[in-house]
C-alpha cells in the first residue's frame, strides 16, 4: 500500500483517512489494510475499523466481509447523480447568500478568490482545490440555510474527489475561475438569479469535464 505523509493535526483518523482518499493519495479500488493504516495512523484497529466504517457510510470505503476495505470506485452514472444533487442544492444556497451577504462578507469571498487564483498560478493544484472548498463553505455559512448545507455535507468528499479528477483537464482551470468570479460578483451584487445561474453552470461544467474524464479512463 502506498504510504503517504499527512500532517500530525489531522490527528482524527476519520479525517486523516478522508483527506488522502480526497486527495488521490488513495486511489479508487485500492485495498485498504487494517494493520498498515493503524501503523500509519498511530491507532489501533478498532479505531481503524471505526474508521473504514465511518468513511464506509459516507460513500468513500467499502468494506466486504472478509475481504476488508478499499477506496470505493464511483461509477459514471452514480457521479453524474451526486453531481446533479448537489449542483441543485448549491443553488439553493448561493440564492440565499446573495440575499444575506454583507458588505464584510463579500470582502472575505474576494479574498479567497484571490487564493484560489494564486494557488492556480503557482499550480498547486490540491491547495487550489482546498480553496475552492473552502469558498463554497463560506458560501453556504453566509447563506445560513442549515436543512441544505447538512446534506451537502454528506456529498463534500465526493465532490472533492471530484473536482481533483477535472483540475488538468484542458482549459477547465481557467474557465473554472471565471465561473467562480461570477459566483462572487453576483453575491457581491445582491443578485440571487445571477448567482444561482452562475452556481449551476460552474458545476455543469465540472460534470461535463468528470464525465469526459472517466470515459476517457473506461477507453
Amino acid at each position: 500500500m502506498k504510504v503517504v505523509r499527512i500532517s500530525k493535526r489531522h490527528a482524527d483518523p476519520v479525517a486523516r483517512l478522508r483527506k488522502a482518499i480526497e486527495t488521490g493519495h488513495f486511489l479508487p479500488g485500492q485495498r485498504l489494510p487494517e494493520l498498515e493504516l493503524a501503523e500509519w495512523l498511530g491507532v489501533n484497529r478498532v479505531n481503524v475499523k471505526l474508521a473504514l466504517g465511518k468513511l464506509d457510510q459516507e460513500g468513500l470505503v467499502e468494506v466486504e466481509r472478509n475481504k476488508g476495505a478499499r477506496v470505493r470506485i464511483i461509477s459514471q452514472q452514480e457521479a453524474v447523480e451526486i453531481l446533479q444533487t448537489f449542483a441543485s442544492l448549491e443553488t439553493l444556497i448561493v440564492r440565499n447568500a446573495a440575499a444575506k451577504a454583507s458588505a464584510a462578507d463579500g470582502e472575505r469571498l474576494k479574498g479567497i478568490l484571490a487564493a484560489i487564483q494564486q494557488a492556480q498560478a503557482e499550480e498547486a493544484y490540491v491547495e487550489y482545490s482546498q480553496q475552492i472548498n473552502k469558498l463554497h463553505a463560506e458560501i453556504r455559512r453566509i447563506a445560513a440555510h442549515a436543512t441544505a448545507t447538512r446534506i451537502v455535507a454528506t456529498l463534500n468528499a465526493q465532490i472533492a474527489r471530484f473536482r481533483l479528477q477535472t483540475i488538468l483537464f484542458p482549459g477547465r482551470i481557467k474557465q473554472s475561475i471565471q465561473e467562480l468570479k461570477e459566483i462572487v460578483d453576483a453575491i457581491c451584487a445582491a443578485d440571487g438569479v445571477r448567482a444561482g445561474k452562475a452556481m449551476l453552470e460552474h458545476l455543469n461544467n465540472m460534470g461535463k469535464a468528470l464525465e469526459q474524464n472517466l470515459t476517457q479512463i473506461d477507453a
